[in-house]
């Protein structure tokens, strides 16, 4: 069996997390599926998706933090929208990451949420949650 939908939502700076986690486990209950895995993808190539600590905000900060200083908005880049280091960002994150399913519930660690990765927003965006049980 297969579950698919998608996940709307607006992301309020450039570089930033949006946690997915309460929305995705909404449909893993919807979707009727009680094991198997669930697939949460990116459908745009300045955003990816990562599973992170939830507990403490500076983890966030230093996520950011740390991808800006090593690849900044170098003024040699070619791309003509300028974002050029959204789209590195995005590449090296990942679009996707997979969570299993069990009694139809996530299986996370205590501290791990999901999340999309805003690396040129603010912007309207859109995940696809696939759950295949």
């Amino acid at each position: 069996m297969v579950y698919s939908k998608e996940i709307g939502f607006r992301t309020a700076k450039r570089s930033c997390w949006f946690d997915l986690t309460r929305q995705v486990a909404a449909l893993a209950v919807s979707s009727g599926i009680e094991n198997g895995l669930c697939v949460i993808s990116s459908l745009h190539t300045t955003g990816g998706v990562t599973l992170n600590e939830n507990a403490d905000p500076d983890v966030e900060l230093d996520f950011f933090y740390k991808l800006d200083k090593i690849f900044d908005r170098d003024p040699a880049f070619q791309h003509i929208e300028g974002n050029s280091d959204s789209h590195i960002k995005t590449s090296l994150v990942g679009l996707s990451a997979t969570v299993p399913l069990r009694n139809s519930k996530l299986v996370l660690g205590t501290w791990q949420s999901i999340y999309f990765c805003e690396f040129d927003g603010p912007r309207n965006r859109q995940v696809n949650v696939t759950i295949i049980g």
